[in-house]
């Protein structure tokens, strides 16, 4: 590192390298990823599957790969909240390259111990309040590269030097809970597809159905539609309508603390006192979008309040409630559209739909698995939550050095 370490600055650990822009006839081409603004998280951190290849020319300075820091320094907003936010190159992005939006951060000396340190001091509140006042432009705000530069950094001691090695055991964790929650998902999603689309009977009427029937529901849901007859049932299987094993209840407002981390969508749990009993949610269960949300389908933990007015929905009640959370999230529900500009889920158009009804004891048998499944992404969801949480906490202490490391230490151990 250069100059003197009391007064050292961004600029003394590195220089920058500007992307260039792309064609964008090319996006989409094998190649490697495109890290624009997308792929960064307003604040800082990478913003995981938010970006897309790109298979024409990369010039060398202009690749990115795993452990490589880079930055935005102009926003997409007015609010700012995206200049000067930077990102860490995953692992699970073997090659990268800059776009018009971001820029490179090539540190002076290959020092990781460095590197990592930089990292988190762009990632902390007193850094994000310097972006914040040093913000130009009116439609779109930025940072510039000279204010970039001289931002000050404080002296790597033991002390930070410890408050950082935990951070990245923090965002390691995060990030390996939310692999294993991709993966749970993928195990349940295969089971469902194995046992409930795929098997024979199913497979060959889809092979000879009327080119006319809608191929999206078709082709996802297990029920098949069909035009008059089912052909020959399997052992066990019967036939009948969706509203034989589902009822669409009551509608209720969307919760402004909804989570959609992963793929398991999960309602997030509230209940201030004194909310009215009448439009609690009670879980497990699922719901669905009925106005304006159409097609999104949730997995309700527990019961819960809701909190907000903007948006309805629809709650499906069924004593096996990971099924039916699978079974829905196969519907096309555009299918269902009963309103013009505003979509709505017409409750009849569901109810009424011809179904083939797999046996109870193969669907307990799902439920037993995917309701584990779920089960442990919740777990990990919220564990991801405290980690979060408590990695703010020694952000906002990384610089003003008022932390007591062993106790974070502890915290830190507990929570993993």
């Amino acid at each position: 590192m250069a100059g003197d370490a009391r007064r050292a600055t961004v600029g003394d650990y590195v220089t920058l390298v500007r992307g260039t822009t792309y064609k964008g006839q090319l996006v989409g081409e094998p190649g490697p990823a495109l890290l624009g603004l997308g792929s960064i998280e307003p604040g800082g951190g990478f913003r995981t599957g938010n970006y897309k290849t790109y298979g024409g020319d990369c010039p060398d300075e202009l690749m990115l790969f795993p452990g490589d820091v880079y930055a935005s320094l102009k926003g997409a907003t007015k609010d700012g909240k995206m200049i000067g936010s930077v990102a860490r190159v995953p692992s699970l992005v073997p090659t990268g390259r800059l776009t018009q939006d971001t820029v490179k951060l090539v540190f002076r000396t290959p020092d990781p111990e460095d590197a990592t340190y930089v990292y988190w001091v762009l990632r902390t509140p007193q850094y994000r309040d310097y972006c914040a006042g040093h913000a130009m432009g009116s439609a779109v705000v930025a940072l510039s590269r000279r204010d970039f530069l001289s931002y000050p950094v404080p002296p790597p001691t033991t002390e930070r030097r410890r408050v950082v090695a935990l951070l990245d055991a923090i965002e390691e964790k995060i990030e390996l809970n939310r692999r294993m929650n991709e993966t749970l998902e993928a195990m349940a999603r295969a089971l469902f597809k194995s046992w409930f689309v795929d098997f024979d009977p199913v497979r060959a009427k889809a092979e000879g159905r009327d080119p006319g029937l809608p191929k999206p529901l078709a082709d996802l849901f297990p029920a098949r539609l069909v035009d008059s007859e089912f052909g020959e049932i399997p052992e066990g299987w019967g036939v009948g309508t969706l509203d034989s094993v589902l009822v669409l209840q009551r509608g209720f407002d969307l919760p402004a603390t909804e989570r959609t981390s992963g793929a398991y969508p999960v309602l997030a749990a509230s209940g201030p006192s004194g909310t009215h009993s009448d439009f609690k949610v009670r879980g497990p269960g699922v719901t669905t979008g009925r106005s304006g949300v159409l097609g999104k389908v949730f997995y309700v933990a527990e019961d819960f309040w809701p909190l907000n007015t903007s948006l309805w929905v629809k709650e499906f009640r069924h004593s096996r409630p990971a099924y039916a959370f699978h079974l829905l999230r196969g519907l096309d529900f555009a299918l269902f559209n009963a309103g013009s500009a505003v979509p709505t889920l017409n409750r009849n158009h569901v109810h009424t739909l011809p179904s083939l009804l797999p046996p109870m004891g193969l669907i307990d048998a799902f439920e037993r698995f995917a309701s584990g499944c779920l089960a442990r992404k919740r777990y990990n969801d919220e564990q991801a939550t405290t980690l979060a949480r408590l990695r703010d906490a020694l952000l906002r202490r990384l610089i003003s050095g008022q932390l007591r490391v062993p106790d974070a230490a502890r915290l830190t151990a507990r929570a993993i």
